[in-house]
């Protein structure tokens, strides 16, 4: 028996009965495309959440308070509360650490801000000119905050565009306006480009003030909530953290770094981190719909068995008129790989298809890999062997004479 008759053999048994090939088929369609698409979500969020925390900043290592103990320093109310970063610190940080690029001290809150009958709440940063360059903000019309403004504590401003958008309405020409924070007029001096983002971390709706300005009228003190330092490049970023560590260390007097008043914060690290969290989701997701498939090969064995029963005279005549037992056993090992590969191939067009509508809708951001779709097809050819193997041995295995008295 040659490879073509036993394709054309195939054909017409699958043929025989349409409904129940379809049938079986659709357990391993609903596999293979639930698989496409939850491992196109689990990388599209992968994706997205490593651009968002390379759009914060370029090579950046973030240094933030330690977290303020309560009376006996039995309660901890968080990292970042304690109050024990200034001026000074990133001062030094600009004269010690060697390899850094740029310093860029900040102080952050959230505070009502209104301005001619509208008012929202949005962060306001206080910060200096250095921040443009560390953090990736560029501006669409005016200026950004300078060296000068920070000496004269100039109640100026430069304002997100979602923020802008809120407070005067959609594309407003606000260069010139002002703005009031806790009852201060801030006159509005530039406009940063949109990076895009959502929450309260979006950088978009977010309002920047002079360091100092924001400290002495908004703070009342001259700490820091954040000093983000820029490296050359992502090589030098672990060495420039361990520079931090020691420097800070010996300004604030700890002998014990464990007990340190502050921490530091790799982006590469943060990167890593949240990649690896979202691929144990992605993984998770995908063993999850990988169940569909194992339940759609027991659905293959299944019918194999059936159609073996169905069939017996047949093979017992084949037998008989010279068959071999590798014939018959190749004959239904095709039939069910064939029916497990065109299910898969249907299964992968279903799955690009969910994950393409699920993109399009912008419910989530998706990316199909060509692994996981040659995945998908290694897995529905795996499964036609593995659950078409007994069927067909136990079919090759029956005596012709037995099989052709088989009523």
């Amino acid at each position: 028996m040659t490879i073509f008759d036993i394709f054309e053999e195939t054909y017409i048994a699958l043929k025989s009965n349409k409904i129940r090939t379809g049938l079986t088929m659709l357990g391993i369609v609903i596999g293979i495309s639930s698989v496409i698409a939850m491992t196109a979500i689990g990388q599209g969020a992968q994706a997205s959440i490593a651009s968002s925390i390379q759009s914060i900043g370029s090579n950046l290592v973030l240094v933030t308070p330690g977290a303020q103990r309560g009376q006996g320093f039995q309660v901890s109310s968080g990292r970042g509360t304690a109050r024990t970063l200034t001026q000074g610190d990133a001062d030094a940080i600009i004269k010690e650490v060697t390899l850094a690029k740029a310093v860029s001290p900040e102080i952050s809150g959230r505070y009502q801000v209104t301005s001619k009958g509208k008012n929202t709440n949005t962060s306001i940063i206080g910060t200096n000119s250095s921040y443009l360059g560390v953090r990736n903000v560029e501006i669409s019309e005016g200026s950004f905050i300078t060296d000068q403004n920070l000496k004269s504590l100039s109640k100026v401003a430069v304002i997100g565009p979602t923020a802008r958008d809120d407070l005067f309405g959609q594309g407003a020409n606000v260069v010139g306006e002002t703005i009031k924070i806790k009852n201060i007029v801030f006159k509005i001096i530039g406009v940063t480009k949109a990076k895009g983002g959502t929450g309260f971390g979006s950088q978009d709706d977010m309002i920047f003030i002079p360091l100092t300005t924001a400290q002495r009228f908004l703070a009342g003190d001259a700490y820091v909530t954040t000093i983000s330092v820029q490296a050359n490049n992502p090589e030098s970023m672990t060495e420039i953290q361990d520079q931090i560590k020691v420097l800070l260390l010996d300004r604030h007097n700890i002998s014990d770094p464990t007990q340190a008043d502050f921490s530091t914060l790799n982006q590469a690290d943060i990167v890593a981190t949240a990649s690896s969290v979202t691929g144990i989701f992605t993984v998770l997701l995908s063993a999850v719909a990988g169940i569909s498939l194992v339940v759609g090969g027991i659905g293959i064995m299944n019918m194999m068995l059936t159609t073996v029963t169905e069939r017996t005279r047949e093979i017992g005549l084949r037998k008989a008129i010279g068959a071999k037992r590798k014939d018959i056993n190749l004959q239904f090992l095709i039939e069910a790989v064939v029916l497990t590969f065109i299910g898969g191939v249907v299964g992968v067009v279903f799955g690009w298809a969910i994950s393409f509508a699920v993109n399009y809708f912008g419910i989530i951001q998706t990316s199909v890999s060509l692994s996981s779709i040659f995945l998908a097809f290694g897995v529905s050819t795996g499964i036609g062997i593995i659950f078409g193997y007994y069927p067909a041995r136990r079919a090759s295995r029956l005596h012709p004479i037995e099989a052709l008295r088989y009523e």
